[in-house]
């Protein structure tokens, strides 16, 4: 019998689209309704307009549009610079690039500078396959530790399309994960309002809290489905916001559930689970707590759903540590 190998795709095409409805570009085109609506944003980009959805920006204001070439650490400046002359710049790269090669124009030309900029900040975790070299598997841990500096991980298209244009309104530095491409619509904008610094209750349970931040809140919310059907029953908190962190409502979430879970889409040192637990210490909420997450470890190249589901970053992998830690 033949069968196809799970080759990793080209650095352009979508890999994560599953049965739900899709949004081609969120970012992109709220960043140009954003501008619509407040007539002072510039995009920027380190020669990846193509794969950090803000070509649909330049194609709409050129004149609006910077490409800095292969050079972050000039990006993080020029956005600076600009962001004194009264725009809002909005500068895209890898998170990886942002973080490793200019974390420190970040930490001071935008946030110990107190500037105007926001860092969109494509690839985070595990939505690439192309291996250490591109995964920003910990780039919460490390922009969660700069003053001043807002840090932020969108569930799905309306999750991006509501931050974009709460970070534009926004009056300071912010870095923002990006999903790019065909990005699922998991959250009902009808129901959900993102709100900077707050977390949202999207499921309410009796059993066992699910706290979870990213594009891993789609996996929480089908983790409870799946709980369900063994007669668990399972809450969701979504966390977008991971600085400022909204603890008062972490802490009093995982305080009506005899277990917690925390999933993200990074390294679970340092980031949403390091968090949650630091939160329930600080509180005196003791609870089992277990984490979905990244191993501390760098991950090898492959199809990212393949490498997803060996980091038990999936719908199965929350729902283990549920059991598991009920069992505690």
């Amino acid at each position: 019998m033949t069968t196809t190998p799970n080759y990793s795709k080209a650095m352009g095409v979508d890999e994560l689209v599953g049965s739900r409805p899709v949004v081609d570009a969120p970012f992109g085109n709220a960043l140009i309704a954003a501008h619509k609506r407040r007539g002072d944003i510039v995009g920027l980009t380190a020669d990846l307009g193509k794969y950090t959805d803000i070509l649909t920006f330049r194609d709409a204001y050129p004149d609006r549009f910077f490409n800095v070439g292969m050079a972050e650490q000039n990006l993080v400046a020029v956005a600076a610079g600009l962001a004194r002359t009264g725009t809002v710049p909005f500068a895209t790269t890898y998170g990886v690039f942002a973080t490793r090669r200019a974390y420190d124009f970040i930490a001071i030309a935008c946030a110990h500078s107190n500037v105007n900029v926001k860092i969109v900040a494509g690839l985070p975790g595990l939505t690439t396959g192309y291996g250490g070299t591109h995964q920003a598997i910990e780039d919460v841990a490390l922009m969660r530790m700069v003053p001043n500096l807002v840090v932020i991980d969108p569930c799905d298209a309306t999750d991006i399309e509501q931050i974009t244009h709460a970070v534009a309104d926004y009056q300071g530095s912010v870095y923002m994960r990006l999903l790019r491409g065909k990005v699922r619509r998991v959250l009902d904008s009808q129901r959900y309002t993102f709100i900077l610094g707050k977390a949202s209750v999207l499921k309410e349970g009796t059993d066992v809290g699910i706290i979870s931040t990213g594009l891993m809140t789609e996996q929480a919310l089908d983790a409870a489905t799946t709980l369900a059907h063994e007669g668990i029953s399972a809450g969701v908190l979504h966390v977008p916001t991971l600085k400022p962190f909204d603890g008062d409502a972490v802490a009093e979430f995982a305080s009506r559930y005899a277990a917690v879970v925390t999933a993200e889409n990074h390294v679970i040192r340092g980031g949403l689970g390091t968090q949650v637990r630091e939160c329930l210490f600080d509180a005196g909420v003791v609870r089992p707590v277990r984490s979905v997450g990244i191993a501390d470890a760098f991950i090898e190249l492959g199809a990212s759903q393949t490498l997803m589901e060996r980091s038990g970053l999936t719908t199965m992998g929350i729902a283990l540590k549920a059991r598991e830690a009920l069992a505690r």
